[in-house]
């Protein structure tokens, strides 16, 4: 028996960098279970992932005027809780300079589902769910995930 292909997905990177550096996340307060995340999400047949990424973005935490840089790496992991295949390209993007810190967003067509957004300070202060900052020493070595050794995780093929 063949196993499924991996499902394609996106995660952003989207870096403010004034007046320093910052990466958008989010937490959903009705499922603090999930942890704090980066928008991340599928790519729908024919959609490039840079298209996708966008989109998720706009979808997770309404912010628009995020401009998308370059890939940073494809992540072959598994889901951490189901263990479907999945292959998650992470972008980069420069998030927008101006807007706020931190702000509320209401999701349409996910059951009004509420996400809490900020900008927070790089390096991060604490690990994302599912190690999905595993990839920002990739965009700049001293914004490693905390507590992360030397090498890189399992699954990942880094972009050249």
């Amino acid at each position: 028996m063949t196993s499924p292909p991996p499902r394609a997905r996106v995660a952003a990177y989207v870096i403010r960098r004034h007046p320093s550096p910052a990466l958008l996340v989010f937490d959903q307060p009705a499922f603090p279970e999930a942890g704090t995340q980066v928008p991340a999400g599928g790519v729908a047949p024919g959609e490039d992932p840079e298209r996708a990424v966008l989109r998720e973005v706009a979808e997770e935490t309404g912010l628009r005027g995020a401009r998308v840089v370059r890939r940073i790496a494809v992540d072959g992991r598994p889901h951490p809780e189901t263990g479907q295949p999945r292959l998650t390209t992470c972008l980069l993007l420069d998030g927008p300079p101006d807007g706020p810190a931190e702000w509320e967003h209401r999701v349409r067509g996910d059951a009004g589902m509420r996400f809490v957004c900020r900008f927070a300070p790089l390096p991060l202060a604490y690990p994302l769910a599912d190690a999905q900052d595993a990839h920002l020493r990739r965009v700049d070595p001293r914004w490693a995930a905390p507590g992360e050794v030397a090498g890189r995780p399992d699954g990942v093929r880094p972009l050249s």
